[in-house]
């Protein structure tokens, strides 16, 4: 069977502007694994981690929680499914840090 690429598979041709090219890399792995429901998931747990972010900027730390909580869940649940989580868990990290607890 072909590789799947940005030319025939919808989900990474949507995505491929959208998203950081290590990001990126993580659903071209899982959608060529034909797992592209994990693909799904991680482009929700990038933007639970960009929606965590934005929400810091704006000072409104109890709706950044909401959104790493929503994250740190994914995550978990991406990690038992046995994909790549290092480079979520990296931001994870990063953007707790600056949310004020």
């Amino acid at each position: 069977m072909a590789k799947k690429t940005t030319r025939n598979n919808k989900l990474l041709s949507i995505n491929k502007e959208k998203t950081s090219p290590k990001i990126y890399s993580l659903l071209l792995k899982l959608v060529n694994d034909d797992r592209e429901d994990l693909a799904e998931m991680v482009l929700k747990v990038d933007y639970l981690l960009e929606y965590a972010s934005s929400s810091i900027k704006q000072k409104d730390f109890e709706e950044a929680r909401e959104g790493l909580e929503g994250a740190k869940t994914r995550i978990d649940k991406l990690k038992k499914e046995g994909a790549d989580t290092e480079y979520l868990e990296y931001l994870f990290e990063g953007i707790e840090k600056k949310c004020k607890m």
